[in-house]
């Protein structure tokens, strides 16, 4: 594929502030179409974004000759849906993270893209972005020794939308997110940490509802192991008090600690018998670009993108081993 031609299902938030420019950036690549169900948002994002065709039904979006990849940019709960609908139909995908609602629906998603040998791809930015390749080569250089622990401590206030709750936002209905805010922001996380140290092979965790202010957990403490055998713990508040706000990953090693944030992008901090230093890195404007320049070089046949189905599914199985779902 030299000229990639991506029709998005979907055009939220996300596409505008994170990934959806980022498409256009890239050589050999363009947005040629896209689907929303609401006819006058996907009218406007396409006439916003200069793009020639819209469309209320994502399967006239895929069946479109001109469209030759698909950007899933939906909730979770319809990811497997269009996924398989576009492999299905020879095209190529990039699914927002997480992969799917459920750990079933990644397996469902990486068999088609097997028995297809169509290439599917995860929104699992963080692997690409400068701060958090540069944690993992102090980490790969053994800059604090060998890794005797990992800790993850993430804690936020409830938005003022998460008091509506009649009017709940999509991440807060497990039937379509997966599980609330838990299922939104882990993953990333997550994946991040088995990028870093391998893949977790056990799970467990303790979730609650402790705010009240919706049905879906707002508090969860975890601890899991990776396959080299490294352990690691977290907790999740998502009804803290403004004071307790934390956004932190603690790596412990015999010769010294790291730190960092993976939302806020905090400076890194590295602490051994030298000292404490403070590291900023700055990341790129749009913060996909990274990974969609990754995947698309890969389909023109230029280099590997690794952030594929396959690698992505391990976060829904640790996932939905905390919430005690499978």
């Amino acid at each position: 594929m030299k000229e990639i031609r991506w029709g998005f299902i979907g055009c939220g938030e996300v596409t505008e502030k994170k990934s959806g420019p980022a498409f256009s950036e890239v050589a050999g690549s363009s947005v040629v179409a896209v689907m929303s169900r609401s006819e006058q948002k996907a009218r406007r994002y396409a006439e916003n974004h200069h793009i020639g065709k819209w469309y209320t039904d994502a399967q006239e979006l895929i069946d479109d000759s001109d469209v030759n990849a698909v950007y899933i940019a939906t909730p979770p709960s319809s990811h497997a849906t269009f996924a398989i609908m576009a492999m299905k139909a020879g095209k190529p995908v990039y699914i927002e993270k997480p992969l799917a609602a459920n750990y079933e629906d990644c397996a469902r998603i990486n068999k088609i893209s097997a028995d297809t040998g169509v290439p599917c791809f995860v929104a699992y930015y963080r692997r690409y972005l400068p701060y958090f390749q540069r944690v993992k080569e102090f980490i790969d250089r053994g800059i604090i020794g060998k890794i005797i622990n990992v800790q993850i401590r993430f804690a936020v206030p409830a938005p003022d939308l998460d008091y509506h709750s009649h009017n709940l936002p999509w991440r807060l209905q497990p039937d379509i997110a997966g599980g609330g805010f838990f299922y939104d922001l882990a993953p990333h996380q997550l994946d991040l940490l088995q990028h870093i140290f391998g893949v977790i092979t056990e799970a467990d965790g303790i979730c609650a509802n402790r705010g009240g202010l919706y049905l879906a957990e707002d508090s969860v403490s975890a601890c899991f192991r990776f396959e080299n055998g490294l352990p690691g713990s977290g907790s999740w508040c998502f009804v803290a008090h403004d004071s307790a706000r934390a956004d932190r990953v603690e790596v412990i090693g015999d010769k010294g600690q790291l730190s960092f944030s993976v939302f806020s992008y905090a400076p890194i901090e590295l602490n051994t018998q030298e000292g404490c230093q403070r590291i900023e890195v700055p990341n790129p404007p749009y913060v996909q670009f990274p990974l969609i320049k990754a995947v698309i070089e890969h389909l023109q046949g230029l280099t590997i993108c690794e952030c594929t189905g396959i690698s992505a599914t391990p976060a829904n199985w640790a996932l939905d081993r905390i919430l005690g779902k499978i």
